[in-house]
C-alpha cells in the first residue's frame, strides 16, 4: 500500500475525508476495522456461547483477516507525524486510534454538532456576489459541502444544484430561468451545472 495522505492537524476535516477515501480505495476491509473495531474470529464453546477462536484453530483465511488488525494500525501510523504518534501509540486498536484523532482534532459530539451548525448556516446563507467568478463561487461552495460531508452531515445533490442557482446574483436571472426550463434539476449534477454556467460566463465577457 502506498503511503496514505499525511496528517494535517490544521486541516483535519480535509485530511479525514482524504484518508477515509484512500483506505477504502486500497482495502475496504481495513476501513471496516478502523471504523468498527478489530476482526475477532469466534467459535461456539460447549455452552453455545461465542468465544474468540484459539490461534491454532484458525484457518488460513481467518489468519489473513486477523493480520488486517495490525495492517489497519500501520496505515494510520504511516499517516501520522512523530508528535501525533506519541500521543496515540498506547491505543490498542485502529478504531481506538481513529476515535482518539477525531475527539482530539474534531472534538466531542457537542463540538461536532456546533461545527455542523456553523457549516449548515454557511450553506443556507451562501450567496454569490456580482463580481465573483463561477470558479471562485464553486470553490467556496464546495468547501462548505466537503466540510459537512466530513462531519457526516450533508444535503442531497439536488439541493446543491438548487441552492447554487438561487445564490446567483440578479444579472444571472435569464440564464437561471433558461436552465430551470430546459433541465430536469433532479437529475442535473452540480458539476454539470457549474460547467454550463462557466460556458455562459465566458461568452458573456
Amino acid at each position: 500500500m502506498q503511503r496514505p495522505p499525511l496528517f494535517e492537524a490544521n486541516c483535519f476535516i480535509y485530511w479525514k475525508n482524504r484518508f477515509e477515501t484512500y483506505v477504502k480505495s486500497k482495502d475496504i476491509d481495513l476501513w471496516y476495522i478502523i471504523a468498527h473495531g478489530n476482526y475477532k474470529p469466534t467459535i461456539k464453546d460447549k455452552d453455545g456461547k461465542d468465544v474468540v477462536t484459539p490461534y491454532e484453530k484458525l484457518d488460513e483465511n481467518q489468519k489473513k483477516m486477523l493480520s488486517k488488525n495490525d495492517e489497519a494500525k500501520m496505515v494510520l501510523y504511516n499517516a501520522l507525524p512523530k508528535k501525533e504518534y506519541e500521543r496515540i501509540f498506547m491505543c490498542d486498536t485502529a478504531q481506538n486510534i481513529w476515535d482518539s484523532l477525531i475527539t482530539t482534532h474534531q472534538g466531542n459530539k457537542q463540538v461536532k454538532d456546533n461545527k455542523i451548525d456553523l457549516f449548515v448556516q454557511k450553506y443556507e446563507e451562501f450567496t454569490i456576489t456580482d463580481d465573483e467568478t463561477i470558479d471562485c463561487a464553486f470553490s467556496r461552495f464546495n468547501t462548505i459541502i466537503t466540510s459537512l460531508k466530513a462531519l457526516d452531515e450533508s444535503f442531497s445533490s439536488r439541493n446543491h444544484v438548487r441552492k447554487f442557482l438561487r445564490a446567483l446574483p440578479s444579472k444571472w436571472r435569464p440564464k437561471v430561468t433558461a436552465i430551470e426550463e430546459s433541465k430536469d434539476l433532479s437529475k442535473l449534477s452540480l458539476d454539470e451545472l457549474v460547467g454550463n454556467l462557466k460556458v455562459y460566463e465566458a461568452h458573456s465577457r
